[in-house]
C-alpha cells in the first residue's frame, strides 16, 4: 500500500514520516479543544497558518482538510 500523499511505502494511511504527523495532529488535538474549545477544520487551518509547523505535518493537515476526514 502506498502513502496517501506522497506515494512511499505505506505504515497504516501514509508514510512512516507523514504516519508520525498524523498522530501527532490528532493527539495534540484534543489539547487544543480543551484549551480553546476549536473545531478540527479550525485546527487544522491553524497548522497550516503556523509558520513554525514542520512540512510532514502541513501536507498532512492538507491532506485531512481536502479528504474530510479525522
Amino acid at each position: 500500500m502506498k502513502c496517501r500523499i506522497c506515494n512511499r511505502e505505506a505504515v497504516e494511511k501514509y508514510c512512516e514520516l507523514h504516519e508520525k504527523a498524523y498522530r501527532s495532529i490528532v493527539q495534540k488535538y484534543d489539547d487544543w479543544k480543551r484549551a480553546i474549545d476549536i473545531s478540527w477544520k479550525e485546527y487544522l487551518n491553524e497548522i497550516l497558518k503556523n509558520p513554525y509547523t514542520g512540512s510532514w505535518a502541513k501536507e498532512v493537515a492538507e491532506r485531512l482538510m481536502k479528504d474530510g476526514d479525522r
